[in-house]
């Protein structure tokens, strides 16, 4: 049975010039289970490595991500896609010239208590 969502996501307050636009999760629908957003990533953004307790899956539409994790760095173009499992210490960053349009999938839902962000 098809059950409808969201007509109007909770825009995440931010203070980095980054979009966040959560469709289901802790902070639009109360969900503990899953959280699924659209994100735009500015030129030159990025946020500080994190540990977080979830999965991440990640799934670029526009422009360019990167991801730094196990001292790896790893550049996802439009149309690729990653999983980054909980526990892994994983920074993301756009440090190019054009916006990044992606799809973020967290199981269980982001949560800024088990997101555990270093200082920067």
């Amino acid at each position: 049975m098809p059950h409808f969502i969201q007509n109007n996501p909770f825009l995440v307050p931010t203070t980095d010039g980054k979009l966040i636009e959560e469709h289901a999760g802790l902070a639009s629908t109360g969900t503990t289970q899953l959280s699924i957003a659209r994100m735009v990533a500015p030129p030159h953004w990025g946020e500080p490595f994190q540990t977080p307790e979830f999965d991440e899956y990640t799934l670029v539409n526009s422009g360019r991500k990167q991801i730094e994790a196990d001292g790896e760095t790893i550049v996802l173009e439009a149309g690729q896609s990653i999983l980054i499992q909980k526990g892994t210490r994983v920074r993301y960053s756009n440090p190019f010239d054009e916006p990044c349009g992606y799809w973020s999938v967290c199981l269980p839902a982001f949560n800024i208590e088990t997101v555990n962000r270093e200082a920067e």
